[in-house]
């Protein structure tokens, strides 16, 4: 608890990023453009902070970058290899649950997605990220943060961030249940 504590007070440095004007709702288009600096309800890390947070072990990483549906029709006889994603170690990746509007379907595999991550513990920290510039980290977080998770953590800068900063990365299998 007292590492957490430590890497929270790290989370105080300011970092430089680009950023788009926070809306009062979700983005629901360009989901890869320039992002806000804040997320009201939540806390903004860096690549640091997030690898900092990773290695307490005490935070949940929720990895929501959307998945390539598999393509109706293919021809007979045709070999659909889904494209990997490497991601930070042990996180959780709940695909497509970063759109600004969620079917009945998948806002059930959201949460029962963060259910599993925190083990119930609304107050549990849970970090969401995508890729850079990333709208669906964004809305998957502020839609943690309605849902009542009290510690919530976003990193902009997402697996590019993270491998740039030559951090490990390991294959992950989407959550099931999702589309």
């Amino acid at each position: 608890m007292i590492r957490l504590r430590l890497v929270s007070l790290f989370l105080l440095i300011a970092f430089p990023v680009e950023a788009a004007e926070e809306p009062a709702g979700y983005r629901e288009s360009e989901y890869r453009a320039d992002v806000p600096a804040t997320l009201s309800g939540a806390t903004v890390v860096s690549t640091e902070a997030a690898h900092a947070l990773w290695k307490t072990g005490q935070v949940a990483f929720i990895d929501v970058l959307p998945r390539a549906p598999k393509p109706e029709n293919l021809p007979a006889g045709t070999v659909w290899n889904e494209k990997r994603r490497l991601s930070v170690p042990a996180a959780l990746w709940l695909p497509n649950v970063g759109y600004g509007r969620l079917a009945d379907v998948m806002q059930s595999y959201f949460r029962a997605g963060l259910k599993k991550a925190t083990g119930g513990d609304k107050d549990r920290p849970v970090l969401f990220f995508c890729l850079s510039g990333c709208w669906m980290s964004w809305n998957a977080a502020k839609r943690a943060v309605e849902y009542g998770y009290t510690r919530v953590f976003w990193y902009p800068q997402g697996t590019d961030g993270w491998t740039a900063a030559g951090y490990p990365t390991e294959r992950l299998d989407p959550e099931p249940g999702g589309r």
